[in-house]
């Protein structure tokens, strides 16, 4: 079950930090999506803020799974948010399915980890 972990952190760490960055760095692909999906232009560096802080503690995670479980729980969230926004809008299901995968895959490393969350600094 370690080595499923191991290898679904490391995917989703360099899916979301390529996305965030795009994001926070305002690449052509991102802030044409978020004017197609009517959203302000400061909500994408948020967003891409988000989704860098969740890579950063999935990253972190390989060392304390605590961490691992915060971050899969924070991008599962964050992946909630933007299938809903593809649905807002009406995209296809090719153009939605991307961020449906991801979402999935974070809950998976959150369920995985979920026996460390209660480790995690503070929640003693």
């Amino acid at each position: 079950m370690d080595i499923l972990a191991i290898v679904l952190q490391s995917l989703l760490a360099l899916m979301f930090l390529m996305a965030g960055l795009g994001k926070v760095t305002g690449s052509k692909m991102h802030v044409e999506a978020f004017n197609h999906w009517r959203l302000p232009q400061w909500f994408r560096v948020v967003t891409g803020i988000v989704e860098l802080v969740g890579s950063a503690a999935l990253i972190f995670g390989f060392w304390e799974h605590s961490w691992a479980a915060i971050g899969a729980l924070l991008l599962g969230v964050t992946a909630i948010g933007g299938v809903l926004t593809h649905i807002r809008v009406k995209d296809s299901f090719k153009q939605t399915f991307p961020i449906v995968l991801l979402g999935i895959l974070s809950f998976i490393v959150f369920f995985i980890r979920l026996s460390d969350f209660s480790d995690f600094p503070g929640f003693n």
